[in-house]
């Protein structure tokens, strides 16, 4: 794994609530196979994907009660990964055992701690937004990337490609023309993007959610807290009655836009995209409506890094050139680096 070793103190997406069952989910995180379920109880549990006999996959086996059966041997785990039976025998075989991984869940997602010992809460990120169901609608989904992590992180902190890559539905042209401002917090290495655009076109995706036509304020204001979450802070407003920094412009529609981003291994990576607003709380229409119109953008982003992955493996190498555009996603690889050598 190399350098993804120091990549495992965090807290990482793991699944989307919706997919947790009483079959187990098999999914790869930082390398590792881990079979991820909800027990009798409702509660959800990772334990590493692999029996100790002969190797098996437990997400192929069975949950029982609050317990996981291999499917092929029968070995029963509890849900802390102590082997409780084996067929044939009342003797357990002390390294049976295998590893649990804490889990949080949080509305739509479900975190997992990649860490040994103790999971660090202080390290996990807030998301209210997505929990707070009176005030906020949200819906989500999940992309599989053929491509290493770095190209989702590339992708979501340039967003002048909205402007050509997704024209179709969130792109405008002062997308890219619009200058930004980046910040980096040194304390926290948390990488800020500001964008404020005014007097632009309402895209398809607005406009068709907020009721607003012409022309409008647009604010997009990215905050990335490496390695696994980015949060979109998006604000549109009518022209003349912009946005408000502390957030009290109730004339304002705003959205957040969550991304978690979980390298599955080096050169495959799961996008996990949720969006939350604050308008139309409720409406299932618009929600099917962002539902659809959010996966399809995500999917012209999933296209576009498959290419990239797969050019990267065949072409020469090139002097890679970057613009003022791409200091936020400079500034994200230079952190990125940092916490991979630490």
């Amino acid at each position: 794994m190399g350098g993804r070793m120091s990549l495992r103190d965090y807290w990482y997406v793991a699944a989307l609530s919706s997919e947790l069952e009483s079959k187990p989910l098999s999914r790869q995180i930082l390398g590792e196979h881990i079979a991820i379920f909800r027990n009798e109880s409702g509660e959800v549990v990772a334990l590493a994907d692999q029996c100790p006999h002969r190797g098996y996959p437990l997400s192929l086996g069975k949950v029982v009660g609050d317990t996981l059966v291999c499917g092929y041997h029968g070995f029963t785990f509890d849900c802390s990964g102590t082997c409780i039976a084996v067929p044939g025998q009342d003797r357990i075989p002390s390294k049976a055992d295998v590893r649990s991984y804490p889990l949080v869940e949080q509305g739509l997602w479900v975190w997992i701690w990649m860490g040994e010992g103790e999971a660090d809460h202080t390290k996990l990120p807030s998301t209210p937004w997505l929990t707070d169901t009176e005030n906020w609608s949200a819906v989500g989904g999940v992309a599989k990337i053929e491509a290493a992590f770095e190209f989702l992180v590339d992708n979501l902190m340039d967003l002048s490609h909205e402007t050509y890559l997704h024209n179709g539905s969130i792109g405008t042209p002062e997308v890219a023309s619009t200058p930004i401002e980046v910040e980096v917090d040194e304390s926290t290495n948390v990488v800020r993007v500001f964008r404020h655009m005014e007097s632009v076109d309402c895209p398809p995706f607005y406009s068709r959610t907020t009721g607003l036509e012409g022309k409008v304020d647009r604010w997009q204001d990215i905050e990335y807290f490496p390695p696994g979450f980015y949060l979109l802070h998006a604000r549109i407003a009518p022209v003349g009655q912009p946005p408000l920094e502390d957030g009290t412009d109730d004339h304002a529609f705003h959205m957040k836009i969550f991304y978690g981003l979980t390298p599955a291994n080096d050169e495959r990576v799961y996008d996990f995209w949720a969006l939350s607003r604050d308008f139309c709380v409720g409406d299932e229409e618009i929600d099917r409506f962002l539902e659809k119109m959010q996966a399809s953008v995500v999917q012209e982003d999933v296209d576009a890094l498959n290419i990239l992955q797969a050019r990267s493996k065949t072409a020469p190498q090139w002097t890679e050139v970057s613009i003022k555009i791409d200091r936020g996603g400079l500034a994200a690889r230079r952190v990125l680096e940092a916490i991979k050598n630490a």
